[in-house]
Formats: C-alpha cells, sequence, structure tokens
C-alpha cells in the first residue's frame, strides 16, 4: 500500500488544437499552443520549482521561484506566466536561476517558523522547494521584523497574528503564510464564493476571510479548496494536525450527493486522516465541498450499532444476537409471514445510498427469493418523475449529458434546484460559467444563491408561485411557438412530425399564454417572453432541474414540458445543451438503474416483458412474477389493511423522509416484522424488530452511478466494523432463506449485471480501474461509455413531444390554512441528516429554521428566532422563525434535515399523478406565535435521550 500522488502541472491545460514544438533542457516537448513554459516542462518530466503556482487555478507569477532563462531574450521570466511559442529553447536550472531562486528561498524561509509542525512532517511545499533549490542556510536569521513570534526581545511583536482555529476542520496559521494568494484564487476561480482576500499593504499583508472576521464567521463554505491550495502548511486540516501524516491512500466515490466526487481516502493504518478531492475524477476534476471533504467523521461516531438486535415487540428493548441468529430469525418470520397472508405479503426497500451491486441482490432477494416485486426505493419520492418524463419523451430514464458539458453551454436554466447548496461542486461549475459570460434563468420560488451572489446575477428570476411549473413551461412553450423560435429542421429531423403538430396546437391555445399564466403563477408574462426567447436564441441552452420539478403532483407533467423545450429547440445531442436531472443521494441514479422499482428489472426493463424475465429466470432458477408489485405507499396502505406484515428496508429512513409522517409511522406499526438495515438507530428504527448493521461507504468494494450517469470505483480502505460489508448480510440473508448465492466479490455482482443488462453489457472493474469511470450505455457501441446521450437520435426512435396540461394540485390555500409551504436543503447538512449530523456540520446548521417573508412574520406579530408553529391538515411542529425576502409574500419554506423538526408531519399524502411521487413541495400551512416545542417533541427527544442511555449504558443527568 502507497500514497496515491498525483502530478501539479502548476498551471491548468490549454484547450487549443493548435501544437507547439519547443526544446526545454534539451528535451524536445510538443504541447497545445497557450500552455505555460512551467506545464510543459512538467510533461516533458521536469519539475520547475514553484510556491504559488497550482493547475486548479490561473497563473498569476507572484512567488518569482519559478524563473527560467530563454536562448534569445533578456531576463528571466516567470514559466508560469509565459507561455511556449514555437522553437523556443528553454533552460531551467541555469547558474544564474538557480542563484536566483536561492536568494528567494531564503527570503521566504528567515520568515517561516523554525519549528513549523508540517515542515517536519513533510506536509510543507516550501520546505521541499528550499531543499530542490539546494538552500542550506539562511543568513539574514531569524531575530529582525518576522510574522512568526509573539514577542520579540520581550516586546509585542506587532505583526504576529493568533492562529485561527474557528473552523471546525482547518486551521490558519498566519505566522506561515507567505501571502502567494492561492487560497484566494482557489476560493474565486474553483469555488466562486470570493471569501477570502489579502488586507493590508507591503510587510503588514495577510490573507483575511471576509474583511478579517474568523474562518467560521465568513462567508468561507468550507470547501477546502483554500487548503488544498496552500504550500506551506499555513491552512491545514485539523485531522492531519491531530492524527499525523498519511501512510496510504486509496481512490474512492464520495457517499453524499449525486455529483460522484472522486476523493483519495488517505488513511494511517485503518484510520482515515484526510479525504483529499482527486484531481483525475472526471466529475468534480479536484474539487469538493464541506461533506465530502470533511463530514467522514460519522464513520466513527459512537452511535454506530454494531451487533444485530431484535426484539419481539417494538415496546421491548433490544436485544444483542449474533449474525446468524438474526438471519435465521429473519428468515422464520417471512416464511411465516407469507405461509399466513400470502406470497405478496413482504417486501424489501432498497438503498440510494448503497452500492449498485448492493441495490441489485436486494432487488434480486425480494424477486427470486419472496417471489414477488414488491421492492421500491427512496427514487419514488424524489426521481420517480424524471423516469417516467424521459423514458415517454425521450426513451431513457436519465439525464442526457456530462457535467463538463456546462463548459459549452450559452444559456443555462435552473429549475426547481438550488446546486450551490444541494450539489455544490457542480453549482461552482455553473458559477464559474456564468462569470464566464454565460446567461442564467432561475425558475424557483424562493430566491437561491444563484439569483444574486458575489459575482453571480441570473438574467431572469421567474419566482413562481409553488406548484406551478407546469403552467409556468407551457408558457414558455407558447412564446416559442408562437414567436417561430422553434428549430424546425431538428424537430422534422429527430422527431414526431404528426406529435409535434398536435402539441404545438395545445401550447398555442389561449390559457397557456404568459397573459394568462401570470395570474396563477405570478410570474409577469414580459418575463416569461424574455426568458423564452433568449432559451431558444442565446445559443447552447441546458435545463437542470431538481426535486423543485419532481415533487409535485404534476411531477412527471413536468419533466415532459421540459423535454418538449429542449426538443422544440434543438437543445439536445451535444455538448452544452441537454435536460440535466441533479439526482439527490449519491445513487439514486444506480439504485434506479438496478431495478429497484415495482414494475421493472435492471436497465429499465418492465416485468411484464417475457424476454427480460427469460433472462433472469434462466440465470435465477426461479418463474418471475410477470404484474408490478407494491410501491412505498401502496405497501404502507396494504399494512394498515392488514394484508401486508413484512419488510426488509435496506438504508432508507422512510418515517423521517416520506410524507405524512403519522400514515407511515401506522403502516410500519401494524407490521409483524419489520428489519432495518442501518448505521444508526434511525427514526425507522423505533418501529423495527430486527436491527442489523450497516457498513459505510469506505468499508465496502463496489460503484456508484451519479446523476450524469457515470459509474465510479468504490474502493474499501477499511473493515467493515460490524464483520460485514452491506452486499454481504443481504447475501446472507438470502441463503438464510433458502437460495444458493455465493459471491465472493462485489466484481462478481456487477458481471451478472453486466451480463444481462443491456446498457451496463461493457461494463467490468477491470475497465473501471483502467479508464477511472464510465458512462451507461457502455456496451459494444459505446466501449468507453456514453457521456452525451441521443447524439444522432433519440433511444426511443423519434422524439415524442407530450401535451402537459396544468391541472392546478389539491392542495389549496383557505383561511385556515393560507400560506404555502415548500421545503428544500442546506450546504452543510444531508438529506435526513443521519450522516451529517454526526459530524462538526451541525455547527453550522444545529436545526431546522422556517423562512418567512417580513410581511407575513409582521401581521403574525413574529420576530426574527421566534419559536413558531406550523400546522396543515395533516398535521404540525414547531420551529423557529427566519425573517427573510429570500421568499415571496404567501410563502414559506424549511429544511427536513432534523428528526426532532419532522418537516414531514406537516406534508401530505397528495403525489405525483404517474408515480406516486409525494408533493413535498406544496403544503397549505398556517404559521404562528409559539412558546416552544410541541410535547411531540418533547416526548422525542426524551425518547431519543433514553434510548440513547440505554444503548450505550450512559447514565442520565
Amino acid at each position: 500500500m502507497c500514497l496515491v500522488n498525483e502530478i501539479d502541472y502548476g498551471t491548468p491545460a490549454s484547450k487549443s488544437d493548435r501544437m507547439v514544438t519547443l526544446a526545454i533542457d534539451g528535451r524536445e516537448v510538443t504541447v497545445p499552443e497557450g500552455t505555460s513554459i512551467m506545464r510543459a516542462a512538467r510533461e516533458a518530466g521536469i519539475e520547475v520549482p514553484k510556491l504559488c503556482a497550482n493547475d486548479m487555478v490561473k497563473a498569476f507569477g507572484s512567488c518569482r521561484l519559478c524563473l527560467v532563462e530563454i536562448d534569445g531574450r533578456a531576463g528571466t521570466p516567470a514559466s508560469c506566466t509565459t507561455p511556449v511559442a514555437e522553437g523556443l529553447k528553454v533552460f531551467t536550472t541555469t547558474e544564474r536561476v538557480n542563484a536566483i531562486r536561492r536568494g528567494i528561498m531564503e527570503l521566504y524561509m528567515s520568515d517561516h517558523p523554525a519549528d513549523c509542525p508540517a515542515c517536519a512532517e513533510g506536509d510543507c511545499e516550501m520546505a521541499r522547494m528550499a531543499e530542490k533549490v539546494g538552500l542550506t542556510e539562511i543568513r539574514y536569521g531569524r531575530d529582525g521584523e518576522n510574522h512568526v513570534v509573539p514577542r520579540i526581545h520581550g516586546d509585542v511583536n506587532p505583526h504576529f497574528r493568533e492562529p485561527d482555529l474557528s473552523n471546525p476542520y482547518f486551521a490558519y496559521d498566519p505566522a506561515k503564510c507567505i501571502v502567494c494568494s492561492l487560497c484566494v484564487r482557489a476560493c474565486a476561480e474553483v469555488q466562486g464564493t470570493f471569501a477570502l482576500t489579502v488586507e493590508g499593504r507591503g510587510f503588514e499583508s495577510r490573507i483575511a476571510a471576509s474583511m478579517n472576521t474568523p474562518f467560521f464567521d465568513s462567508e468561507c463554505v468550507s470547501c477546502g479548496a483554500c487548503v488544498q491550495a496552500c504550500p506551506t502548511g499555513a491552512l491545514r486540516e485539523k485531522s492531519v494536525i491531530e492524527k499525523g501524516m498519511p501512510e496510504w491512500s486509496a481512490v474512492t466515490t464520495c457517499a453524499y450527493c449525486g455529483v460522484g466526487c472522486s476523493f483519495k481516502a488517505e488513511m494511517r493504518g485503518e484510520e482515515v486522516v484526510r479525504m483529499v478531492p482527486y484531481k483525475d475524477g472526471k466529475a468534480n476534476h479536484g474539487h469538493s465541498c464541506v461533506k465530502g471533504r470533511f463530514a467522514w467523521g460519522y464513520t466513527n461516531h459512537k452511535d454506530r450499532i454494531l451487533n444485530p438486535m431484535i426484539r419481539e415487540k417494538v415496546t421491548d428493548p433490544w436485544r444483542e444476537v449474533t449474525w446468524e441468529e438474526a438471519f435465521a430469525h429473519i428468515a422464520k418470520e417471512f416464511r411465516r409471514i407469507q405461509y399466513q397472508y400470502g406470497r405478496g405479503a413482504i417486501g424489501g426497500i432498497t438503498s440510494s445510498r448503497c452500492t449498485n451491486e448492493e441495490t441489485y441482490l436486494v432487488q434480486k432477494l425480494v424477486r427470486q427469493g419472496f417471489g414477488n416485486n414488491n421492492v421500491d426505493t427512496c427514487a419514488r419520492v424524489c426521481h420517480s418523475p424524471t423516469g417516467y418524463g424521459l423514458r415517454m419523451t425521450y426513451g431513457t430514464s436519465a439525464g442526457t449529458q456530462d457535467f463538463d458539458s456546462v463548459d459549452y453551454s450559452d444559456v443555462i436554466v435552473i429549475i426547481g434546484a438550488n446546486p450551490t447548496d444541494a450539489h455544490p461542486v457542480f453549482g461552482s461549475r455553473i458559477k464559474k460559467r456564468i462569470r464566464e459570460g454565460a446567461r442564467l434563468i432561475v425558475i424557483d420560488p424562493r430566491r437561491t444563491d444563484l439569483v444574486r451572489s458575489p459575482h453571480v446575477k441570473a438574467d431572469y428570476h421567474l419566482a413562481l408561485r409553488p406548484g406551478t411549473n407546469v403552467a409556468v413551461l407551457t408558457a414558455l412553450a407558447h412564446v416559442i411557438v408562437s414567436e417561430g423560435l422553434v428549430n424546425e429542421a431538428f424537430v422534422r429531423e429527430r422527431c414526431d412530425w404528426d406529435e409535434f403538430q398536435d402539441w404545438a396546437s395545445f401550447v398555442l391555445q389561449p390559457e397557456n399564454s404568459p397573459e394568462a399564466v401570470e395570474k396563477v403563477s405570478g410570474v409577469p408574462a414580459e418575463m416569461i417572453r424574455a426568458a423564452a426567447r433568449l432559451y431558444a436564441t442565446g445559443g447552447n441552452a441546458a435545463i437542470y432541474y431538481g426535486l423543485g420539478v419532481t415533487e409535485h403532483s404534476q411531477g412527471s407533467t413536468a419533466v415532459m414540458a421540459i423535454a418538449n423545450l429542449a426538443m422544440a429547440t434543438g437543445n439536445i445531442g451535444r455538448p452544452g445543451v441537454g435536460v440535466n436531472p441533479l439526482r439527490g443521494q449519491n445513487n439514486v441514479q444506480g439504485s434506479c438503474d438496478m431495478g429497484s422499482f415495482p414494475h421493472e428489472f435492471p436497465g429499465y426493463r418492465h416485468v411484464s416483458d417475457d424476454a427480460t424475465r427469460a433472462i433472469y429466470e434462466a440465470l435465477w432458477g426461479v418463474k418471475l412474477d410477470s404484474e408490478p408489485g407494491l410501491r412505498i405507499p401502496n405497501m404502507l396502505d396494504a399494512a394498515v389493511d392488514g394484508t401486508f406484515k413484512g419488510i426488509y428496508i435496506q438504508g432508507e429512513d422512510i418515517l423521517q423522509s416520506d410524507p405524512n409522517t403519522k400514515h407511515v409511522a401506522a403502516g410500519l406499526a401494524a407490521m409483524e416484522c419489520v428489519v432495518v438495515q442501518d448505521l444508526f438507530l434511525n427514526e425507522t428504527a423505533n418501529y423495527a424488530h430486527v436491527f442489523l448493521p450497516g457498513s459505510t461507504f469506505l468499508e465496502k468494494d463496489g460503484t456508484f452511478t451519479n446523476a450524469e450517469r457515470r459509474i465510479n470505483r468504490v474502493r474499501k480502505v477499511m473493515e467493515p466494523k460490524s464483520g460485514y460489508a452491506d452486499w454481504e448480510v443481504t447475501q446472507k440473508l438470502a441463503q438464510a432463506m433458502g437460495l444458493d448465492w455465493n459471491y465472493t466479490h462485489p466484481s462478481q455482482i456487477m458481471d451478472e449485471i453486466a451480463a444481462t443488462t443491456p446498457s451496463f453489457a461493457g461494463v467490468s472493474y477491470e475497465l473501471l480501474d483502467r479508464v477511472g469511470s464510465v458512462q451507461w450505455p457502455c456496451n459494444e457501441k459505446a466501449p468507453l461509455g456514453t457521456p452525451v446521450m441521443h447524439v444522432n437520435g433519440f433511444v426511443r426512435g423519434k422524439g415524442r413531444f407530450m401535451r402537459t396540461a396544468y391541472v392546478a394540485t389539491d392542495e389549496k390555500v383557505g383561511p385556515r390554512f393560507p400560506l404555502l409551504l415548500t421545503t428544500g436543503r442546506i450546504l452543510s447538512q444531508y438529506n435526513v441528516g443521519a450522516q451529517t449530523r454526526r459530524t462538526a456540520n451541525s455547527m453550522w446548521h444545529p436545526e431546522d429554521v422556517l423562512e418567512i417573508h417580513p410581511h407575513d412574520a409582521e401581521d403574525r406579530g413574529i420576530r426574527d428566532g421566534d419559536y413558531v408553529k406550523l400546522a396543515s391538515r395533516t398535521g404540525e411542529t414547531t420551529l423557529r422563525a427566519r425573517i427573510t425576502d429570500r421568499v415571496a409574500p404567501g410563502v414559506v419554506y424549511t429544511t427536513f434535515h432534523h428528526p426532532a423538526t419532522q418537516a414531514n408531519v406537516v406534508t401530505t399524502e397528495y403525489s405525483d399523478w404517474a408515480t406516486n411521487c409525494p408533493e413535498y413541495k406544496v403544503t397549505a400551512v398556517q404559521v404562528s406565535p409559539s412558546n416552544g416545542p410541541t410535547d411531540w417533541q418533547r416526548d422525542y427527544r426524551e425518547h431519543t435521550e433514553k434510548s440513547r442511555r440505554i444503548i450505550y449504558a450512559e447514565p442520565a443527568e
């Protein structure tokens, strides 16, 4: 085992197609025009010393360490800022430049702590550069003016600054800073937050966060780009300071959002020291966010359950048992239930946080072992309308582009998504493209950071009323058709012309005009018209959407409306365009691909298809059901009705994440054997009879598939703390139920997936280890995957335009509930918070809050920070108010990361007409002052604390 080291080429790669040949230290090298001499030298195997240069940011030329000599030119130019030219002869190690470099390094080192631990541990680039240039002594000493020591000759040193330890994840020590500005540039160019600056002039220059406030209180989003760029140890991870330098590393994939960032897990033995974003990761290109970079501490949290537990009734205390006893008990109970209530009385829920291989095994267990199709996944409650809508229009249930496609976009449309919070690494890419000149349209009830933040401003913000997506999208289409902005050549060639004409006549109906839609959506008609014209005529136009589109009663209709817009304008099938769902969880795309829905086998093939069933029947040796099984809400309904009695839930907390919490609880309470497999005793486990310990992404091998269909390797860096990886747990359960499963490694599961699923036919661990990652379809036609879909034609043949009539939700405001609640995510927390709440991320977001407009707050006598009661016709909860104009009058907003809030107590049972995806984004509510948490919340907190004391044998306070 060794460290995975990556080459830093000093400056970014040139995108030019024209090649230039030059000689560096006598070596001939050919590189693209525009490449810096520094990068060209590194590509030739020659490392030019540097401190202020990094291939993640533009050249700056401040440290002067990278000077070179060029034949026929005077002086010693900086190699980072000097581009190559045909026929140049460059010399990097002449006596002259060597002497200059030693002098520069001597000055730097004279103002650097002699006892710097980063230098001693090999974590300081400056120490390495001093050695590289041959610096052996510091003639100036360290006794004069400096930034290093608090006192000089007994007097207070006015230049000294105390370290900033406010951030929970990294420390900033100004004494080690050389003001190279790498951190400032990384914050600006890579992250796009602009939270850092250089304060003061000359010898007083220092890096400061947001006008000299502590890092924690500043605009810093803790993405880690500054820490990664720092060459001196001035910015350093606290985990490295505490644990020491890593000994070995492996490349793996983040287990948070659907961006699917690649990281180097750097280890000491089996202990994680730090997670470093991998520059060769095709989804993140060396960038990260606070969650992936730092919030991995939950893997060692004391709340983790490491032994199986059983109880006869949910009111009984848990009893630890062996794995064998747990598997035998589950198998016995599931067989009893099926004998007593019928084959369809049990089912399973797969996890979007588990690997493709683990998800595949759960649906296989249900179909082969349970003998039914009662399997579903959390995608039901987030992106199932994406699968339906894109399959109906394009023929495949996934986004059309890779993330790199955004670099070629001229117009970017964001609908019902908040990438800077929910998909922050890709959000940074969007901000960068906007700073480069791309135009932006945001369609969202709330003013997100992309609408207006430093150096980014949307051209149009269509602040529509929640629930009116379809009306606004169809109004955009009305403008495009009525003003002759349709790309007729594309439509005639690539789409069904008769269906297009029918659709065009539909969108031209008067009720779909911007003027008519303004009355229902609240968006000014002229803004709709202007946005439609920009999308249709602004060049390459890409649409990115999120749960604010899908989690509606018309979620599938909205997805089809988006697909219609892209086809009508020809914005499909090439880089820079497309229809792109931003998936919420790390493997929600993969869990759908693997056949987690009750009506589909892996690869989105319907269970009624005889040929597909024959493939699995021959392989699995059983007769498979041709009828779709129960969806999650159907399982709960059937449980309440007394016909569904057992469930195996892998890695999902449906009691917290699914709508109408009371109904979920009633369904779980009615079951006789609820099996929960997870890292922690989640909310659903309150109703479980068996708890099976789960494993983290660091404890397993496998693959995740991100939002761009990219299949990335997950690599084990430590043994499972419970003894088994999740795939092994499912296999053991299958064996207990009599199935002959004998996988010895997840690669064998992927081989089975590839052998039976056309879109994965070319995928293997050997391929992924060799090329890094691929995007499905990956098969004979595309052996290295498919970055952009529908290039020469749609998967279904001709693109299909669908009528998208606006039907108002049944959820209505009225005198009792006059406000509309919508929900979303925040940067520091993730989903139901099971992972992030067990890290220092909770310092930024310790509780869910309710955003309310000043006008609505004043009407109700509510002040900022007050407790308020949030009530709907299904339930009520209490949380603190945050008064803000981010939301419009009549709209309130909250997150759902903390179980004590239980935001889904108030959400309703309304759902998408096609897929049952819950309508989280539109709930009629009333907000009123409150004295504090409800009795239910107090009871919940007491119950949680009591459970903790019982499990961990903690004394009562």
